[in-house]
C-alpha cells in the first residue's frame, strides 16, 4: 500500500486530503506542523509527504530541510501545497528540494495526479 503524510494545520485541507487519499488506497499519516511530521518520520517511511509552508512551530521550509538532511528519506517525495504563491516562495521551496509545488486554492483532482506521477 502506497504511504502519504499530510502536513498542514487546516483542518478543512486535513480532512479533505484523508479522506481523498484513503479513497484512492494511500495509508495516511496526518501531521499539524512541521515537529510533528519529523516525529512521524522517525518511524514511518511515506511515498509521498504533501507539506504546507505556514505552520506554527516548525514551518514547511525548515521541515524539508530535516528531510532532506535524513538519508533514509532520499526516496520520499516531496510536494509543498501552499497559500504562498509569489514566484520567491515557489522558487525557494524548489530549491530546498521539493519535488512540486501546488498553491492554494487547489485542485485535489490535480494534486491526486501529481502525487500519483511522482510515485510511479
Amino acid at each position: 500500500m502506497k504511504k502519504i503524510l499530510i502536513v498542514d494545520d487546516e483542518p478543512n485541507i486535513v480532512m479533505s486530503l484523508e479522506y481523498t487519499f484513503k479513497k484512492n488506497n494511500f495509508e495516511v499519516f496526518i501531521a499539524r506542523d512541521g515537529q510533528e511530521a519529523l516525529d512521524i518520520l522517525k518511524s514511518h517511511l511515506p511515498d509521498v509527504v504533501i507539506l504546507d509552508v505556514m505552520m506554527p512551530h516548525v514551518d514547511g521550509y525548515a521541515t524539508l530541510e530535516q528531510i532532506k538532511k535524513e538519508e533514509r528519506l532520499n526516496g520520499c517525495r516531496v510536494i509543498f501545497l501552499s497559500a504562498k504563491n509569489k514566484d520567491s516562495d515557489i522558487e525557494k521551496g524548489l530549491a530546498l528540494g521539493a519535488d512540486r509545488y501546488m498553491t492554494k486554492p487547489f485542485s485535489i483532482k490535480k494534486l491526486v495526479e501529481q502525487v500519483n506521477e511522482l510515485i510511479t
